[in-house]
């Protein structure tokens, strides 16, 4: 294993809260290996009949499989899987620019490699040592600089130590120890820590992990040792040393027979089938309201018994349409940890500009969210990085000058809250200035639509389309458009966008999203005869208001709760209906500064409901993110709580 490289020469540093981070990437490592070397074995058999009239576009597929498949084994740590896969890589990048033939000893190279890139990944998966892969890279390099008027192929480039031979040379075995620690143990020196350095120093730590046993916790180390006298070395210590069973190794010029490298319960499903199984859930779910309306007035005639018999049997069928719900909604869910990997690509990229370093702190990788919205929320997130990086982070000499470390800092959280997912890009950078804001735009022109004491004025500006603050462009930022895209991104995946900001000292800003966006519960009210949906991920409390609890104040009205003041909005009057007299309710939404209570008239109850966005442009309006229906065949309008709260800020005048 490589050792990583000091701080002071590594202008990016990336650090996870996740201490199992390769091993859970590993089986997404070995079902993406298994779909790339079947299709690249796929080709291989077609161009074999007649390698000289191969295609362009097949030799682009093939040699994008083995790109591929050097990118996943290099971030899997599989080192040879990556040696084997950038030589197969370079041959046929050789065969693309007419620099060398594809012959039928090339193809046959290019199958052995298949086979050779197979034995190795499933070595890693067995914690067996690999087979020796010296004369494939041989044959690959002599293929790659035959055409060249190369005289001689390079040296073939071993295999890692850890994989072929121990310390002292000799045959590499696997060894599996086991460590109980004992109070006589600590007394005698002997911990954990001693055990892992005497192992490291008789041969390589495949992999080590904790196990729990009736008495307290053991520890198993895999290890990979050529020392003839291992067992009895550390047997004598009181360990438990038993030899690992492992298959002979496979030369690189015999095509390996191993098991898939896939476990055989995972199966790749294309996200559009998913959809169409969510729909059809979601019809069930409409239609076993409809049956609840009916059951409601059938339920009057019968007898007592057979009423409550009918009334648990709906129950029962309600409670398997929410488990088939949370099981296509499960499936459907996938880690951040792969979005956040195409973040750290974009830190280290931006981090090689002289004068910047920054460290990357990734908090909550394994944090799920629905795949639809991670592909959606991509961009968005690229933007939110780069500018913490462009616009956030100070050159390290004026760091130095505000007494903060040369290195800048970016934090990406991501966390479960509720029915939502909440994902944070903070950095200690110098933050956002107010007044720089404000000055910028009057000088563009601009005015925040809640007025410049609005709490939001400052998100509101640096959100509208071509704002910037910088004064000129470079390769990451200062082009004045990015925020306006984050925001609207953010809102039509039913988010919101928040910041918070302290002039000097940082900035932050959080996306709070749905973990899903097709089936959700949502709270059903009343406002002026007509009934609404709000979903209940977006409500933090349901108040109930009663009329001398409210203030006037500058043609707004406010309202006390436990936290403080909150802006009331009553939804009657925003529709054109009639308020309701006496005390009504008023939900809670937003977070801190932006929170706001809606006041309505009644709050029916909780109801699953299936979302169906307003896709047509001529039917969007601010502060409905779409409809539903509740089972009696009237569509029922799905309330946009950002888009109300917006527009509480924007409708009186200041």
């Amino acid at each position: 294993m490589l050792e990583p490289r000091p701080r002071t020469a590594d202008p990016f540093i990336v650090t996870s809260d996740d201490p199992s981070d390769t091993d859970d990437l590993f089986p997404d490592y070995l079902v993406e290996c298994d779909e790339h070397l079947t299709g690249a074995r796929n080709l291989l058999l077609a161009l074999e009949a007649n390698p000289g009239a191969a295609r362009p576009e097949r030799l682009d597929e093939l040699f994008r499989h083995f790109h591929t498949l050097k990118g996943l084994s290099g971030i899997a740590g599989v080192g040879q899987a990556e040696s084997v896969a950038h030589q197969l890589e370079e041959y046929l990048g050789a065969v693309r620019k007419g620099r060398a033939a594809l012959n039928p000893e090339g193809i046959a190279a290019l199958v052995d490699g298949v086979a050779a890139l197979e034995a190795v990944i499933a070595a890693r998966r067995d914690n067996t040592p690999a087979p020796e892969t010296g004369a494939l890279a041989a044959r690959l390099a002599a293929l790659t600089s035959a055409s060249a008027g190369a005289t001689a192929p390079p040296s073939p480039e071993p295999a890692p130590a850890s994989e072929t031979t121990g310390p002292a040379g000799g045959a590499s075995r696997t060894w599996k120890v086991t460590f109980a620690p004992t109070p006589a143990l600590a007394a005698s020196g002997v911990n954990v820590g001693t055990v892992r350095e005497r192992l490291r120093a008789a041969g390589q730590i495949v992999r080590a992990a904790p196990v729990a046993t009736p008495g307290g916790v053991s520890f198993t180390f895999v290890v990979t040792s050529s020392d003839p006298h291992f067992e009895s070395l550390f047997a004598a210590d009181g360990l438990g040393v038993e030899p690992l069973d492992r298959p002979a190794p496979v030369p690189a010029d015999e095509p390996a027979r191993v098991a898939p490298l896939a476990p055989s319960n995972v199966v790749r499903v294309d996200l559009t089938r998913l959809d169409e199984l969510m729909r059809a859930v979601g019809e069930l779910a409409i239609t076993r309201a409809r049956l609840d309306g009916a059951l409601e007035r059938v339920a009057q005639l019968l007898p007592a018994a057979e009423r409550r018999e009918l009334h648990e049997t709906s129950l029962t069928v309600g409670r398997q349409l929410r488990d088939l719900r949370d099981g296509v909604m499960r499936v459907r869910l996938v880690p951040v940890r792969d979005l956040f990997a195409r973040m750290r690509l974009v830190v280290r990229d931006l981090a090689r500009e002289p004068g910047r370093g920054v460290d990357l702190v990734l908090t909550g990788e394994s944090t799920e969210i629905d795949k639809f919205v991670v592909e959606r929320l991509a961009d968005p997130l690229l933007h939110l990085v780069r500018n913490a990086v462009s616009h956030g982070l100070e050159p390290a000499s004026e760091r130095a000058a505000a007494g903060k470390p040369a290195r800048g800092r970016i934090d990406l959280r991501a966390a479960a809250a509720g029915g939502a997912v909440v994902i944070e890009v903070e950095d200690d950078g110098r933050g956002i200035d107010p007044e720089r804001v404000f000055a910028r735009a009057r000088q563009a022109g601009l005015a925040p639509p809640g007025g410049w004491t609005d709490p939001g004025a400052v998100l509101d500006l640096i959100c509208a389309p071509g704002f910037s603050t910088q004064d000129a462009a470079d390769r990451a930022s200062g082009r004045g458009v990015g925020m306006d895209v984050v925001r609207r991104a953010v809102e039509e995946l039913g988010g919101t966008l928040d910041l918070t900001t302290r002039p000097g000292r940082g900035a932050r800003f959080a996306v709070r999203l749905p973990l899903t966006l097709a089936i959700a519960d949502a709270l059903i009210v009343t406002v002026g005869g007509q009934t609404y949906a709000a979903p209940q991920a977006a409500v933090r409390a349901v108040l109930a208001v009663e009329p001398d609890a409210v203030t006037a104040l500058e043609n707004n009205e406010l309202i006390r709760n436990h936290e403080g003041v909150l802006p009331l909005l009553r939804l009657a009057d925003l529709f054109g209906a009639p308020r309701p007299a006496g005390a009504f309710p008023a939900l809670v939404v937003g977070e801190g500064r932006s929170a706001l209570a809606l006041g309505v008239d009644r709050v029916i109850g909780l109801r699953e409901v299936v979302v169906r966005r307003l896709a047509d442009p001529l039917v969007q309006v601010p502060g409905l993110a779409g409809a539903t229906e509740l089972g009696d065949g009237r569509a029922v309008l799905i309330l946009d709580a950002p888009g109300l709260a917006r527009y509480a800020r924007t409708r009186a005048p200041r």
